[in-house]
């Protein structure tokens, strides 16, 4: 019986990593990297690129913030570069075109949301800076858990036995 459940798990990950396989294999490689693809008016945009090979700086431009420099990242071969979203920009999609020596040009776009998020995530537990109480509560749950399943074990292996 054990065999058979150990089995299941074993090919549902197989499929599950057979099926994911593909996907990632076909997504398009840009050389282009915007951060956060998803942006709010008056946050800071990094846009990073390593198509431009060993040159040490490029030009950029969005069509939302204007131009912006690109220099040296923190690995070899990679330049960043930052912008900021103007407090008043309309949500929509941002293009971004980046320039270097010479004569490579890439482009990309990303989302500007209508806001950004504020607070936390109310679950339902309770206050969030109350996390001592929260671990608290979940150690003992962890606990009776492990409790639970070590009595059911024992009692398993006892009905074996007669």
């Amino acid at each position: 019986m054990r065999n058979t459940h150990v089995g299941v798990g074993i090919g549902l990950i197989i499929g599950v990593l057979a099926l994911g396989g593909p996907a990632s294999a076909d997504a398009p490689d840009s050389q282009l990297r915007i951060i956060p693809g998803n942006a709010s008016p008056g946050s800071t945009v990094t846009v990073t690129t390593t198509a431009c090979g060993a040159e040490t700086y490029g030009k950029g431009e969005s069509e939302a913030s204007g131009k912006f420099h690109l220099f040296a990242g923190k690995r070899k071969g990679e330049l960043t570069g930052e912008f900021q979203i103007p407090a008043g920009g309309t949500p929509g999609t941002d293009t971004v075109t980046v320039k270097c020596p010479p004569r490579i040009k890439i482009t990309d776009t990303y989302e500007i949301t209508s806001r950004q998020p504020n607070g936390a995530v109310e679950a339902g537990f309770g206050d969030v800076k109350d996390t001592d109480t929260q671990v608290a509560l979940g150690g003992a749950l962890l606990a009776a858990a492990a409790a639970g399943s070590l009595v059911r074990m024992r009692r398993r292996t006892l009905a074996d036995r007669t």
